[in-house]
């Protein structure tokens, strides 16, 4: 019965989700020059599968990023930003 219990558990822990918490990013997207701008990088934001919200700040030219790390990355992130036209980088 041990045996049977401790290798159940084994499974369970081998299969059961990483649950991933809710990560923050802040971008930098020095190119945005008018107060439109933010507009087009909130949208390619937030059509990344994984982010839960997006907001752009025009006078400081970042943008931050709600997302969860198990469905993206930064680098998907950046990447939605440089495609959309507006090259960003991870502030640290």
């Amino acid at each position: 019965m041990k045996r049977s219990f401790v290798a159940l558990a084994t499974l369970v822990a081998l299969t059961a989700p990483a649950w991933a918490a809710p990560k923050i990013v802040t971008l930098s997207v020095p190119t945005m020059d008018c107060p439109v701008c933010p507009i087009t990088v909130k949208k390619a934001l937030t059509k990344v599968p994984g982010v839960a919200q997006a907001e752009v700040n025009f006078e400081q030219r970042e943008a931050i990023v709600t997302f969860d790390d198990a469905k993206t990355t930064t680098e998907a992130l950046t990447k939605a930003t440089k495609d959309a036209g507006y090259p960003s980088t991870v502030k640290r």
